[in-house]
């Protein structure tokens, strides 16, 4: 027996229409049958709960200006609890991100244990580039390529994003091969690292191609046990974000946020300030 959905999202319809199609895919079979393995077998620990066990669709403000690209769900976090970065453990990847969001003043409260928890995240929504827990944490390039509709889906449901922070090398990549179906990617292509930032198309343009990308090191344990990732690299990069994505006067002009590398990549020309993309999100 499945867990219920839990109430994550309240949108308009075509957020909600995104979700249910994410919840019911079976595009690819041999994540449905590994989330379904995983749900049955169950942890030690979660023996006596009922596990997602199903395509994890994306959490957030309906009015997001910034859209947090991660890799695919933890097999016993969002497999089991049905949100996204949620259920992992105490100091996992979710705790670590949304302990940052928290500091940023997005996220209402700094962990991310339970789907029914209270979490509530202002201007920003998070999905993943794939939506079933693979096997050795790692999704095959076929299984990308047929989740990205749901990717598309989320990004036309939210109208106000103007960036998106992925998570590690494998999201960087799916968001620009989503971008390529849409317009041109720039030469040399944007290569990832932590903080590197890549204008993809004028700021103004009406697709996915205009909205920021910005690359993070993935909050994973591997990283942020070792120091590789720190809490301080990912209040810079969240202080980036913000910086960005809403309008306000930036500060100096030869400053750089703790623990960025800025690399900007352009694929189009400007003249004077570059543009901002409306109004910072309720």
């Amino acid at each position: 027996m499945l867990r219920q959905p839990p109430t994550q999202v309240i949108g308009p319809k075509a957020l909600v229409q995104a979700r249910r199609a994410i919840v019911t895919c079976d595009a690819c079979p041999r994540l449905r049958r590994h989330c379904l393995a995983i749900a049955d077998e169950k942890r030690a620990a979660f023996r006596h709960e009922t596990y997602w066990g199903r395509p994890v669709p994306g959490f957030g403000d309906p009015a997001a200006w910034l859209y947090v690209l991660g890799l695919a769900p933890a097999a016993h976090g969002a497999n089991r609890t049905g949100r996204v970065f949620t259920g992992d453990g105490r100091g996992g990847s979710g705790d670590f991100l949304m302990s940052a969001l928290h500091r940023a003043g997005l996220a209402s409260i700094p962990t991310s244990q339970q789907a029914d928890d209270g979490l509530a995240l202002r201007g920003v929504f998070i999905g993943a580039a794939a939506r079933c827990a693979p096997p050795a944490n790692t999704p095959r390039p076929d299984e990308l390529r047929r989740c990205r509709p749901h990717l598309a889906a989320e990004i036309a449901a939210l109208p106000d994003l103007r960036a998106v922070v992925a998570l590690g090398k494998i999201a960087w990549d799916a968001w620009l091969a989503f971008v390529a179906g849409h317009a041109p990617l720039p030469r040399p292509r944007p290569v990832f690292t932590h903080g590197a930032v890549a204008s993809l198309a004028p700021p103004a343009t009406r697709s996915p191609a205009g909205l920021t990308l910005i690359g993070c090191f993935h909050p994973s344990r591997q990283n942020t046990h070792t120091g590789r990732v720190t809490p301080e690299m990912y209040d810079g990069l969240f202080a980036l974000a913000l910086r960005i994505g809403r309008p306000s006067p930036l500060v100096g002009t030869g400053d750089q946020e703790p623990g960025i590398r800025k690399t900007l990549v352009t694929s189009h020309k400007e003249k004077g300030p570059r543009a901002q993309r409306g109004p910072f999100g309720p």
